[in-house]
């Protein structure tokens, strides 16, 4: 289902920590970057901090410039972001900053917690996520209950963990401070355990005063049916190079990447791409690599219309072409309709010879716009 893009912002050490041990809380940032932060805050629908967090800092987290929360109201959003936390145990002081400050608060927790929550008096709305805590389930029901489409997440260490590792988070925004912690004990950004493949992509590094902010988006693909990040990512792209196709009466508009395991783009392509008249898309992207590139076995395909099944063009279909070549996962925005084959179903043939094919509708509209000629 959809989510909301998530945003992990975060400052830490040149070591690598979040915080030292000391009573106070170790001020990471400059003031020109918290300057920054609060104009991140002010962009988003809703910021979430984990309990821990709120044990241990007592944030407000409040847009701080009036500037900001009167563009907000101009236009037409709550003056503040929705405020939300996660606990397991729903154990949380009712006198902490975050239930006293800012707009709507929202605490997720177990089936339990919540009993416990209810018991404690919290200024907040509950919300059980069943016997355990599930980030897809909250972040669906974020985006569909509650109209969240950006999500800010400040923390702490455990949550970003646990988001980057399940490919949950769409972009990190990481400040890096120059001091050193140098405490074991200290809590550190990223704990251990299995995360995504390959590099990140740097999409921004800037210079704030003595601090360096650094804008990193995944791209590893994901692995299952269930979506990561990245794969909106590459959809999108794929959407995006449909609109680069030469208008057809006869055929439609697609655009189409492929990427290796670790993120990697091997090839993208696009509908009568080079002047073929008669190209398809992931035709085009395949054409480029090579028959037997290993890198395939284990590639994601993306396509911003279902991969044809029929075509009076070439001796293949798409679908075929991607078996051919080996590729295991699909990921496409938009079921083939009958305006040229009745009862097209190339995701059907993928996945009756054992491919894994995600469609994710939430990009439907996207990839239908250079074909608005076609659907009428």
């Amino acid at each position: 289902m959809p989510h909301p893009f998530v945003l992990l912002s975060a400052a830490v050490s040149l070591d690598g920590y979040l915080d030292d041990t000391g009573p106070e809380r170790l001020l990471l940032s400059s003031p020109a970057d918290f300057d920054r932060v609060d104009e991140v805050r002010a962009s988003v629908d809703a910021i979430l901090v984990g309990a821990g967090t709120i044990r241990a800092d007592n944030p407000r987290l409040l847009v701080n410039s009036p500037g900001r929360r009167a563009a907000r109201v101009a236009s037409g959003r709550p003056e503040y972001p929705l405020k939300v936390t996660v606990s397991g145990t729903g154990e949380l002081d009712p006198a902490a900053n975050f239930w006293h400050t800012g707009a709507e608060k929202l605490l997720y927790t177990t089936d339990k917690g919540a009993d416990h929550a209810h018991t404690l008096g919290l200024a907040t709305d509950v919300v059980p996520l069943g016997p355990d805590l599930d980030w897809r389930r909250l972040l669906t029901h974020l985006h569909e209950v509650r109209g969240i489409d950006r999500l800010m997440v400040e923390g702490g260490g455990t949550i970003h963990t646990q988001l980057l590792q399940q490919g949950l988070a769409d972009e990190i925004h990481l400040v890096l401070s120059p001091l050193f912690v140098g405490t074991p004990t200290a809590p550190r950004l990223f704990g251990p355990g299995p995360y995504p493949p390959g590099r990140l992509r740097l999409l921004e590094t800037r210079q704030i005063e003595d601090v360096v902010l650094m804008r990193y988006e995944p791209t590893a693909p994901g692995t299952g049916p269930l979506p990561a990040a990245a794969d909106h990512h590459w959809l999108r792209l794929a959407c995006e190079l449909a609109t680069h196709c030469p208008p057809s009466r006869t055929a439609f508009s697609v655009g189409a990447v492929v990427v290796a395991a670790d993120g990697t783009e091997l090839s993208r392509g696009h509908s009568r791409e080079a002047d073929d008249p008669v190209v398809h898309a992931e035709e085009a992207a395949l054409a480029k690599l090579a028959p037997a590139d290993p890198r395939l076995a284990s590639a994601t395909i993306y396509s911003s219309l279902e991969p044809c099944a029929h075509r009076a063009s070439r001796p293949k279909p798409c679908a075929r072409l991607i078996l051919d070549a080996g590729v295991r996962r699909v990921v496409t925005a938009w079921r083939e309709p009958d305006t040229f084959v009745e009862g097209a179903d190339g995701n059907g043939l993928l996945a009756a010879e054992g491919v894994e094919v995600v469609v994710l509708p939430e990009y439907e509209e996207r990839a239908k716009a250079p074909n608005g000629h076609l659907l009428g």
